[in-house]
């Protein structure tokens, strides 16, 4: 597998776009959050209408679920006619489109499908295998493990860990995790302290630091980020990841 990080901001973050990132397996590419920013980066990165078999939706912030009329809106106009599975804990497809552009859904000639996401519950997704568990955030949010049967790549949406999520990120072979603040804690969100004491503690090979917040990223040069333990990096956008 290889993930590319098409996004690693925070939702307000005017030079990192938001966090967004795309899975590339055998026969799978797996769209990771759909936030505002997120359809630009995509179609920067390739713009074939039938990249993506699937879009996974942590949660129901705008800087993870926005962008999505404009994604299929696209697909629709270049003339996509495969079908897209949608997997989120809520179904939210239609509603959206809906709001954005009225009436268009009956024009598609390509089926979108809904899987739901929930805690403790596994998904087949072709060759993948997709498991989910809750973080510790404003609005309710899913982890995300997929596996090929080899490696294993785990992203947080937004969220403190929780006990269900460092059992989910034990032993993987990345993961890619909200960092909001460097060592101060708050409610909803991880800080970088922190996360580097978990992927220690769970065995975690790499971990991504993404959605820092974007006055600390000014800092981020003067603070202690590494692990003796642990791989850690903090990507910039369209770096890649191989596994």
């Amino acid at each position: 597998m290889k993930l590319i990080f098409l996004g690693v901001g925070e939702a307000f973050d005017e030079n990192f776009p938001n966090n967004s990132h795309l899975v590339v397996s055998d026969k799978t590419n797996l769209l990771l959050d759909c936030g505002c920013t997120t359809p630009t980066q995509l179609w920067k990165f390739n713009n074939d209408q039938n990249l993506l078999d699937a879009i996974y939706i942590s949660h129901l912030h705008g800087d993870h679920c926005f962008g999505l009329p404009a994604l299929v809106m696209r697909m629709w106009e270049e003339g996509r006619e495969k079908p897209i599975t949608i997997i989120s804990e809520e179904d939210i497809f239609e509603r959206f489109l809906e709001f954005g552009y009225k009436g268009f859904l009956r024009k598609f000639k390509f089926k979108v499908n809904y899987k739901k996401a929930e805690p403790g519950k596994i998904i087949k997704f072709k060759e993948l295998e997709l498991s989910f568990a809750e973080t510790k955030h404003s609005r309710k949010n899913l982890a995300i493990k997929i596996s090929d049967g080899e490696k294993t790549i785990c992203y947080s949406g937004d969220g403190m860990f929780t006990k269900e999520t460092e059992k989910l990120y034990k032993d993987s072979d990345l993961v890619i995790h909200e960092a909001y603040l460097y060592n101060k804690k708050i409610i909803g969100h991880a800080c970088i302290t922190d996360l580097i004491k978990m992927a220690e503690k769970n065995n975690i090979k790499c971990l991504a630091l993404t959605h820092i917040n974007r006055n600390l990223r000014k800092e981020l040069n003067k603070k202690n980020i590494s692990s003796k333990k642990v791989k850690v990096i903090i990507p910039n956008s369209f770096e890649e990841y191989l596994l």
